[in-house]
């Protein structure tokens, strides 16, 4: 048994000053059980807790840590970052290299906004596709995550043409209104939707690989259909890139499936670790966003200077060294694959999905294509995995409805190690 008391220390001091223990709902290990594990460092492909013990991870921060923990480039970036300062709240020449630089990594975003995290970034790209469209309606998928924003708050309602309703006090009945719910991978719920609601939606939003619900990638010609979609009913489609930007190609999945959008929303990795979000695309549209054009949207820390210098470092080394993503997707696809042969041994049928360097293994005996499937996941056992592989020293995410993400600091023998946790944590879930 890992030794975790100073962790479970903490975690009682936290209940009293943090609603749940936690800044972020799924760090609480509610959907897992157990307490969480304080983390003190990280370095590569590893992460260390409070406890001394040492694991290798498999969220790298959701996603950001493309190159690992405490690469050197971010280190050094950072380092002479801080000596001009950690904020300016006045433009500064790295927002203008980080801007050109995004420009160029992905041609559909013509135009970029800095922001703070990947919830400004959707909130504000839809509160601009309302704006320059003059409609207010927009369609989301469910089980899509794009952040906390009332918009976003919605669940599916009992059939394709049901409008939502509210997924959270606070959000009201008249934003989930607005707010239409289709199914993802099913275009035709989309085009009911559409078609019900002729010359109010302003914009479609989807991930186009879906990391919120687990690791689930798009049916052929889907993405392409909700792209005909859009252009036959004057709907902006907007790509919440916010995980998969810069981590399926240097392009993003836009890149990935030749599909492009009319807007594009970043985060995570353009940051390097430090909080940042962005939303970017056509310039005819970008140029509605004040102070060229009549929709506001403001932030004191936008385009901070630290946050801006981590990112171009990290943007800049993957624009020079495409070959990484060839690099990652062999290191992913050796781990699901020693997970599949692992599975055979054990005669278990569950599934794994993978799109290069994001997998989810779900303990789902049939193929999952969007959140209903997810939904019929075995929760119990994924929980009882998640603390076998912990306690094997494999840190993956506390929940069975997120993407684990791999880094390029994971070398073979990690490989090997994760393959032979999986092996005996698979065969406790047996036992």
């Amino acid at each position: 048994m890992i030794n975790k008391s100073t962790s479970k220390k903490l975690f009682a001091e936290a209940l009293e000053y943090i609603p749940g223990g936690v800044n972020s709902p799924v760090r609480a290990f509610k959907a897992v059980g157990g307490d969480p594990v304080f983390i003190a460092s990280a370095k590569g492909a590893y992460i260390y807790d409070v406890d001394g013990n040492e694991y290798i991870e498999l969220i790298n921060s959701w996603g950001p840590m493309i190159l690992g923990h405490g690469n050197k480039l971010v280190e050094s970036a950072l380092i002479s970052a801080v000596k001009d300062s950690t904020s300016f709240g006045a433009p500064s020449e790295i927002e203008v290299k980080m801007a050109r630089l995004i420009s160029e990594m992905v041609p559909s975003i013509e135009k970029v906004r800095m922001v703070n995290s990947g919830t400004e970034a959707t909130m504000s790209a839809i509160r601009l596709a309302r704006g320059y469209t003059g409609r207010e309606k927009i369609i989301k998928f469910e089980g899509c995550y794009h952040g906390h924003g009332d918009s976003f708050l919605i669940a599916a309602g009992s059939g394709a043409v049901t409008m939502g309703t509210p997924d959270s006090p606070g959000v009201t009945d008249g934003t989930a209104r607005d707010t239409l719910t289709a199914k993802f991978n099913d275009l035709k719920s989309v085009e009911v939707l559409v078609n019900e609601n002729k010359g109010q939606v302003a914009a479609i939003i989807v991930e186009p690989v879906a990391g919120n619900m687990g690791c689930i990638p798009p049916d052929d010609g889907f993405l392409e259909g909700l792209r005909n979609l859009c252009n036959e009913h004057q709907i902006l489609l907007i790509f919440d890139e916010v995980m998969t930007g810069f981590r399926l190609s240097a392009g993003g999945a836009q890149q990935l499936y030749q599909v492009v959008p009319d807007l594009t929303t970043l985060g995570k990795i353009i940051g390097g670790g430090l909080p940042v979000g962005a939303y970017g695309g056509r310039k005819e549209i970008m140029d509605f966003v004040s102070p060229s054009g009549p929709v506001y949207q403001a932030g004191t820390l936008s385009g901070n200077p630290m946050a801006m210098h981590a990112g171009y470092a990290i943007l800049s080394f993957l624009w020079k060294n495409p070959s990484i993503y060839n690099d990652l997707d062999a290191k992913t696809n050796s781990i699901c694959t020693g997970i599949k042969e692992n599975l055979k041994s054990h005669s278990l049928n569950f599934t794994i999905n993978r799109v290069g360097s994001m997998f989810t293994l779900f303990f789902n005996e049939n193929p999952v294509r969007n959140f209903e499937d997810a939904k019929k996941s075995d929760l119990k056992v994924f929980g009882e995995y998640f603390n076998f592989m912990l306690e094997e020293g494999i840190y993956l995410a506390p929940s069975q409805f997120e993407s684990l993400f791999v880094s390029n600091a994971i070398v073979q023998k990690d490989i090997d190690r994760i393959i032979e946790a999986n092996f005996e944590a698979l065969k406790k879930v047996l036992s």
